[in-house]
């Protein structure tokens, strides 16, 4: 029996002690090997752009760049890296966003650690993947005949990427001067924005852009 081929792997996620347990549990599977990991999807782009993973596990809920926004950057930054989503919300607006963005799995953080390995072997050989814990609830709905709640639809679809970059910085509670030098924006540009979210929105402090994160899964409580 020949030699599995080796994936290199690239993780994306705000948590060190989330990328940690992931290269853990990765480096245990000989073909696997982690080539480099990232706190933010900026920084994430960049390392993918560097290395050309085979495979990006990619966090959702991050400040600044959502891992949605990043998964459109990752795949032009490098062209066949394939992007697995991994995250804590199995709820269907997630699902949807993330496959829209160009997903090619999408994996529950609370799945049992042998379903990481799967996903990634799914996807690496051109499938899509979508964790069982996430595919029974829409399946369960499906059948049932439900429409999408009203929790499935997102207020801040309406957002262009930068705005939701921008929303999610005001959120964490960021002055424009601070937004403006994180992003490399001009305060006007950054305050055009404010404007912009604000009227989108309907949100006119930082409490309840902060309040409508939270909700949305922008932000972690």
């Amino acid at each position: 029996m020949t030699d599995k081929q080796q994936i290199s792997i690239l993780l994306i996620d705000d948590q060190a002690i989330v990328r940690a347990a992931f290269k853990s549990l990765l480096e245990r599977i000989a073909h696997f090997k982690v080539v480099g990991d990232a706190p933010d999807a900026r920084r994430g782009i960049e390392l993918a752009k560097e290395l050309r993973p085979d495979i990006v596990i990619l966090d959702i809920t991050m400040a600044g760049m959502s891992g949605i926004d990043a998964v459109g950057p990752l795949k032009k930054a490098s062209p066949n890296t394939r992007v697995l989503m991994a995250s804590q919300h199995e709820g269907m607006k997630f699902v949807q966003q993330a496959l829209q963005a160009g997903a090619d799995g999408y994996l529950s953080k609370d799945s049992e650690p042998e379903e990481l390995a799967l996903a990634i072997e799914s996807i690496r050989r051109g499938d899509s993947y979508l964790s069982p814990k996430v595919a029974n609830g829409i399946m369960a709905r499906a059948v049932r005949g439900e429409a999408p709640a009203a929790s499935d639809s997102s207020a801040v679809s309406v957002l262009t990427p930068r705005e939701r970059e921008v929303f999610q910085l005001l959120a964490l509670g960021k002055a424009n001067k601070e937004v403006a030098a994180m992003l490399g924006l001009s305060l006007g540009t950054v305050k055009k924005h404010r404007e912009n979210l604000q009227r989108k929105l309907d949100c006119h402090s930082a409490a309840e852009l902060a309040r409508l994160a939270i909700r949305e899964g922008l932000l972690n409580v």
